[in-house]
């Protein structure tokens, strides 16, 4: 603490700040310390790479913004607002959604009329104008891709977001970046440096014995995780794409600099950072290189990083990792908030099986997380579908997990007899036998196949399956994410198969440019736009009118009937019942008793206002959801 409060002195700051910088390190800087000496035991000059991790965030700290500096004080305050029923999240690309950033804040009243007000803008920074994994390989993370804006704009469009108390979400890829990047641009120089930034290896001895331990993540682009790069006549670490290339979080300079990055992208205003490929940041021989101990503690350490510069940032994980694994980054210590890849692919699972077994016992031993962080729900995203249940629960069940994924990969690519869907398989993997599924929710729901075939019946069952999915996202605890698009039942596209740079890639069939035409139906309740937008925000409406929906805590019931999915909702002395029919056939069940202590007492549906009592049978419609709420 003397070399901090010398540091502090050195700044002559005004009394209340040097006070208050002086307390959040007292809060912080220990532990901070604790992670950093144990990741870089091993280091020379550990103590002066640390002096100089402390020198950055106190000067990004310096350099926050005022009205960031207020909304840091009010999440210290009120650290769970994303606790609020208030909050409907949305995700889409910039350029697809409104061309530039300039775009998205014009489309402000947008989100507002449909009622979202925490807004994920998929990667806007700098890339490669060639291959660039939707924006995921980052050539530069304080830049702006020319064609979207610039930092102004995105400073001009963070306060008008903070303005309009909607918060602001972006992505940090800090797991690799382009090879286009000026560190890799320096390493492809030979700068000693920079080539320490990331794995490079001068033939394939090395790497082929990490593979022994690794799997192959996009195995129809290459096989392995390695790729040799001519031009340098060297072996560098790509576990994803072969112009994304690894960091070496083994090398504290790397850690330091990317901590730079995280802030200053803080200080542009952003609220919350999904961590990219969080599974994946640490390497070590022998293991698989994912889920280890040491990828935890470095997002811990960024965490404490901010809580010390920038309190008001916090962090979103995406893990698409096994169930039990995903849990772990989940803790206010490390990842505030965390995507719920299991409960998006079991609905789809429901949805195609029509009955909810693995569904219910997965939430019912995997939906409790700590207090302090929260799930954010979705239906869709940029990504393909994984089916990531956990084979554990399947087989409790008598269900073979990987007999039941490829019958999901056969329903949802419209190849199995019967189904309603409209899909493609995404990096199938001929040895294995291993796949996922890429395609709109519009279009995985039937509403894509229900449009050509001009039935007016199917029509209707596709528009009911989305909206009760999308109920079930807004009502079952956490931050519901609407994919954007899917508010006006956006189809799958396929102009992307005559382009060279994404044929491969069956993902750009669900990363469609938003057809404004289309989105103007929205008022008329005669079109397909118009019934499920209106749908959508008669769900978000009771989310937000009713402060039982607020917080996580649920609980999952069983009522007697494999096709209904029932779980109990309770905050703030709320309770409401919710249920959901994911049969295409009507089926009757027995209501529980209501009230506090099970008492009968009548209760209203949210959705339509009619009453229920026990007693009384219940008689659910084909997808058909009961919200069934009291206090």
């Amino acid at each position: 603490m003397e070399c901090i409060n010398q540091m502090i002195s050195e700044m002559n700051l005004p009394e209340g700040d040097r006070q208050l910088i002086q307390d959040r390190m007292a809060r912080h800087a220990g532990r901070l310390r604790e992670i950093y000496f144990h990741l870089y035991a091993n280091q020379d000059e550990t103590h002066e790479y640390f002096t100089d991790l402390l020198r950055l965030i106190l000067q990004s700290w310096i350099d926050r913004e005022p009205y960031l500096k207020e909304k840091d004080e009010q999440v210290v305050r009120f650290p769970n607002w994303f606790y609020s029923n208030n909050l409907v999240g949305g995700v889409c690309y910039v350029d697809l959604f409104a061309e530039t950033l300039n775009g998205i804040e014009e489309r402000i009243p947008y989100f507002q009329e449909l009622g979202i007000n925490y807004v994920h803008l998929m990667p806007f920074f700098k890339v490669s104008q060639g291959d660039n994994d939707g924006g995921y390989a980052v050539s530069s993370y304080r830049e702006v891709d020319e064609r979207l804006g610039t930092m102004d704009d995105l400073r001009r469009m963070s306060r008008q977001f903070h303005e309009n108390r909607i918060a602001l979400v972006a992505d940090f890829v800090f797991n690799h970046t382009s090879d286009e990047h000026d560190w890799a641009r320096q390493a492809k120089l030979g700068n000693p440096k920079y080539t320490d930034f990331y794995y490079i290896f001068d033939d394939r001895a090395v790497p082929d014995m990490y593979e022994k331990a690794l799997r192959e993540i996009f195995p129809t682009e290459r096989p392995g995780s390695f790729t040799y790069k001519k031009e340098i006549d060297k072996w560098v670490w790509t576990t994803f794409h072969s112009y994304q290339w690894d960091l070496n979080y083994a090398n504290p300079k790397v850690f330091n600099a990317m901590v730079g990055e995280m802030l200053f992208l803080a200080n542009c205003g952003i609220d919350v950072l999904r961590l990219d490929a969080v599974a994946f940041i640490w390497k070590e021989m022998g293991t698989p290189c994912e889920n280890l101990p040491e990828a935890h503690m470095i997002i811990q350490a960024f965490n404490l990083a901010c809580r010390i510069a920038a309190p008001a940032l916090y962090f979103k994980s995406e893990a698409i990792v096994h169930p039990d694994e995903v849990i772990k980054y989940i803790d206010p210590a490390e990842c505030q908030l965390s995507y719920n890849p299991l409960l998006m692919a079991l609905l789809w699972t429901c949805l195609a099986s029509k009955e909810i077994r693995l569904l219910r016992l997965s939430m019912e031993k995997r939906f409790a997380i700590p207090e302090g962080t929260s799930w954010v729900n979705y239906l869709r995203c940029h990504d393909d579908i994984g089916w990531t249940f956990s084979d554990e629960d399947a087989e409790q069940l008598n269900i073979h997990g990987f007999f039941h994924r490829k019958w999901l990969n056969e329903f949802y690519s419209g190849e199995f007899p019967g189904s309603f869907a409209k899909g493609m398989l995404f990096q199938e993997n001929k040895k294995t036998g291993d796949a996922r599924i890429s395609g709109q929710a519009a279009s995985l729901a039937g509403l894509e196949k229900a449009l050509e075939e001009k039935d007016d019946h199917k029509i209707d069952l596709s528009i009911k399956r989305i909206l009760m999915m999308y109920t079930i996202i807004m009502t079952i605890g956490g931050i519901p994410l609407i994919y954007l698009g899917d508010e006006v039942g956006t189809i799958n596209q396929y102009q992307f198969l005559d382009d060279p740079h994404k044929a491969s890639d069956s993902r750009w069939m669900h990363r469609p440019a938003a057809d404004w035409k289309k989105i103007q139906k929205r008022q008329n309740q005669e079109t397909t736009e118009g019934k499920i937008f209106s749908g959508f925000q008669a769900i978000i409406r009771i989310r937000k009118e009713h402060l039982v929906f607020g917080g996580n805590k649920m609980k999952v019931m069983d009522v007697g009937n494999d096709h209904i999915f029932a779980y109990l909702r309770e905050n703030c002395g709320y309770f409401c019942w919710c249920f959901s029919n994911f049969d295409q056939e009507a089926h009757t069940i027995s209501p529980p008793p209501f009230g506090n202590s099970g008492s009968n007492v009548q209760v209203d549906d949210l959705l339509t206002g009619k009453s229920y009592s026990p007693g009384n049978d219940m008689l659910m419609e084909p997808y058909q959801t009961l919200l069934l709420a009291w206090k």
